[in-house]
């Protein structure tokens, strides 16, 4: 049987989710900002799962979130091929040294290609490609610009979604990204933000996984 859990930073959000997506068979849960809380508390709750006898069978990291202008507009639904730890590892006279670069792991946690692709049936118009995890929004142009010319393939940034994946993998449970695109990733502006439309998107693309759901199983299950 499939069991989902979604797991998103806020409540907001998970309202959201909620909104256009209630069924037995789907958690969804705020677990809190950051990857560090979002791997901990993402952990807790499929450990839990797993001691009761009802573990999940997928899980998918969903928010909203900043999009890299040009790439991913305001307002856009994104579906991560990868999550990626954009700030985790060294800073050097050279440039930023990522973890892989240091040999200490990856910072790179692929989606999995079969909840993916039922992801990208169910939501025809989002975007596809790589979300950054950062545990430092974006504030200025510079750092946008860096990690822009470091990512060419980022679509853009969030916060939860490699902490959530470092939880599934150690659970060994199929894992994807959604973001939806509140901001673009730039200097701090608060007047451009637009969240109300961003959790509109998320309900939008909640209710569309609902109804897919219905016509066909997710292939995690």
């Amino acid at each position: 049987m499939t069991r989902l859990l979604l797991v998103t930073a806020v409540e907001a959000e998970a309202e959201a989710v909620r909104a256009g997506w209630r069924a037995p068979e789907v958690t969804v849960a705020a677990v809190g900002v950051g990857p560090a809380a979002a791997a901990a508390g993402t952990a807790r709750l499929l450990a839990l799962a797993e001691a009761e006898g009802r573990p999940y069978t997928g899980v998918i990291s969903v928010g909203i979130g900043g999009g890299f202008p040009g790439r991913a507009p305001v307002g856009a639904t994104v579906l991560a091929t990868a999550s990626v730890a954009a700030d985790l590892g060294a800073e050097s006279p050279t440039g930023f040294l990522s973890l892989d670069e240091l040999g200490f792991g990856t910072t790179v946690a692929p989606s999995d290609p079969t909840l993916l692709h039922w992801l990208r049936a169910a939501l025809p118009w989002a975007l596809t490609g790589v979300v950054l995890t950062v545990s430092t929004v974006t504030g200025t142009a510079e750092r946008a610009e860096r990690l822009a010319d470091r990512y060419p393939d980022a679509l853009a940034e969030g916060m939860e979604g490699y902490g959530v994946a470092c939880a599934a993998a150690g659970a060994g449970v199929p894992f994807a990204e959604l973001r939806t695109m509140s901001n673009p990733v730039g200097p701090r502006d608060r007047a451009a933000w637009r969240i109300a439309e961003a959790m509109a998107a998320l309900a939008t693309a909640a209710r569309a996984l609902a109804d897919a759901s219905t016509v066909a199983r997710c292939p995690t299950g």
